[in-house]
């Protein structure tokens, strides 16, 4: 059985595909955000049509080639699109920095470790793979694999570049003592 670390060392920013990401605000302004290669930032543009593609999670394809087996959802009004083809676990979580994100981090690593034992592969998700999902896959590494917060974050950052915890996030994160 392979660790998450390994697993996030052999991936491969190169397979994923350019996505538009919805987001709605707490506000409830709705905009989509869209990511060019190699750009920190993003471009966020008021949405005016339906049908833009959340993320990998919608994309059958992505998930069956990567022999994903669980789900875990952790953004905020997200449909889990396959309930019959794979194990899902969502929360609801704001991407707010007042939302204690350490207080999912049992939950969401029982979840994970189940999938592992079960030989499975796990999809991390929310609305941008930006905050919510990084953050849960750092506070991760630390309670399970040991690591230290600079130690996860870098291996999270080098798997998936565009990481960028909100502030709160952050600082609970780097306070956090498994």
């Amino acid at each position: 059985m392979h660790s998450l670390a390994q697993e996030i060392q052999g991936f491969s920013k190169r397979n994923l595909k350019k996505q538009c990401t919805r987001v709605t605000t707490v506000t409830g302004r709705r905009l989509l955000e869209r990511r060019t290669d190699g750009e920190e930032g993003e471009e966020q543009v008021e949405e005016l049509e339906e049908g833009a593609s959340q993320d990998a999670a919608h994309d059958i394809d992505t998930l069956q080639r990567y022999k994903v087996s669980h789900v875990l959802n952790v953004a905020y009004g997200v449909t889990n699109l396959f309930p019959d083809q794979f194990v899902y676990k969502t929360l609801q979580i704001l991407d707010l920095p007042d939302t204690d994100i350490t207080s999912y981090l049992g939950e969401c690593s029982c979840f994970i470790d189940d999938a592992q034992e079960q030989d499975g592969a796990v999809l991390v998700h929310c609305n941008a793979g930006v905050s919510r999902s990084s953050s849960i896959v750092i506070g991760y590494l630390m309670l399970k694999e040991g690591l230290s917060f600079d130690d996860a974050y870098s291996q999270v950052k080098l798997a998936r570049p565009s990481i960028r915890p909100n502030p709160g996030f952050y600082q609970q994160l780097q306070s956090y003592k498994p």
